[in-house]
């Protein structure tokens, strides 16, 4: 197909017609992140089966018409990993495009691993092998040259392709509507914005803290994403989550200690060193928020691993049963979640809810009965 190229304001009326008379569109977006906290948008790629157009948002500034007839709720928006694309459709107009459908998400119920590449896709369900030559390219150069933009036009004309074969085949196991909770949830605006006060939740090794260093952790965490939305820095690059953990365990309060820890930046000493350091006295005086529960060490017990066992024996039934890997419905890792009551556990949300996890809580609540024996194990319901 021909591509179309908005590079011009006057050509976007067109395209928004051509829009709102189909009942799904692909998506995808083109961006750089690489030296700033927010993705800078460069490309935006729609296609339908019968044509495709790239829309250039550094020549066109004004995207709010194109964007109300995308948000439409009568047309359904396919996209592969959707979470960086939604990232930036929030980001500008503070709104999710509903209703979406996400390819990465659906490809489990079809046979597939968990979080399957777009490249795998195409290969297993269009045996096309996509061009990689462009994958490093900065988006934000201009003029963008034919081949880059074949390149960018690819994702989504193979996405409309992968899109209509995976439809048919969840209408043909009847599992379309299995998915419906799971792409409910990427309307929700916290996966797209980080509150300041709560970046220590990101940061692997917070639970080995105590109490103090843990204040000072959490108060240095959200001065770091303050400062990185404020200069519109990658917080990594102000200091990494290795650097925070060690300033929370050695709590330097004058510039001379913050001098002699090792690896520390010193330029980075020089332009933040004084409000590090009276943060760090501040937040010494303070009582830190509380860890969840999830958060805290604990080690299971042998009667924790057995229950494990057995649901996971339920699982690989339930698997076998829809012909699915049972690594796909619930790991060991979830099934330790399902059974501490995590209330984020994979297993409590959509379809795995549907095809498993229901039966596993009523199991670990008493409401169900597991009988076991040569043929197989059974699972009923309680009597009242």
């Amino acid at each position: 197909m021909t591509i179309q190229f908005i590079d011009r304001p006057e050509q976007l009326p067109d395209l928004c017609t051509r829009i709102a008379s189909e009942p799904w569109i692909a998506l995808d977006t083109e961006f750089l992140r690489e030296k700033t906290y927010y993705p800078k948008f460069c490309l935006l790629q729609i296609a339908t089966p019968g044509w495709v157009a790239c829309v250039d948002p550094l020549a066109v500034s004004d995207l709010s018409a194109l964007f109300d007839v995308i948000y439409r709720p009568d047309i359904v928006k396919v996209l592969h990993s959707c979470r960086q694309d939604l990232e930036i459709f929030f980001q500008i107009t503070g709104k999710i495009p509903g209703p979406i459908f996400d390819t990465q998400i659906a490809a489990p119920l079809l046979g597939f691993q968990e979080n399957p590449g777009y490249a795998m896709l195409v290969s297993s369900f269009l045996n096309v092998n996509l061009n990689k030559a462009h994958t490093r390219t900065d988006w934000s150069e201009r003029p963008l040259s034919p081949e880059q933009l074949q390149y960018a036009a690819d994702d989504v004309t193979y996405l409309c392709k992968i899109y209509t074969v995976m439809r048919d085949q969840l209408q043909a196991l009847g599992r379309s509507g299995w998915l419906d909770s799971d792409f409910e949830l990427l309307n929700n605006p916290d996966h797209y914005q980080l509150p300041p006060e709560n970046a220590w939740l990101k940061i692997r090794g917070k639970n080995k803290l105590t109490g103090r260093q843990l204040s000072v952790l959490q108060t240095l965490s959200e001065w770091r994403e303050q400062s990185a939305q404020t200069e519109n820095k990658p917080r990594n690059w102000l200091f990494p989550d290795d650097m925070l953990l060690e300033l929370a365990k050695l709590q330097p309060v004058t510039l001379a200690d913050l001098s002699k820890i090792r690896n520390i930046n010193e330029r980075s000493v020089n332009r933040y060193g004084k409000v590090l350091c009276e943060l760090i006295e501040q937040a010494r005086q303070r009582l830190p928020k509380p860890l969840k529960d999830k958060d805290k060490p604990g080690k299971k017990t042998q009667q924790h691993e057995a229950i494990i066992d057995v649901l996971s024996a339920v699982v690989r039934i339930r698997a076998e049963e829809n012909q699915l890997n049972p690594v796909i419905l619930a790991t060991r890792k979830e099934l330790e979640q399902l059974l501490f009551g995590e209330e984020d556990c994979p297993l409590l949300q959509g379809w795995r809810y549907k095809m498993a996890g229901q039966e596993l809580q009523g199991l670990l609540q008493g409401q169900y009965s597991l009988s076991m024996s040569a043929d197989g194990i059974a699972i009923e319901p309680m009597p009242n």
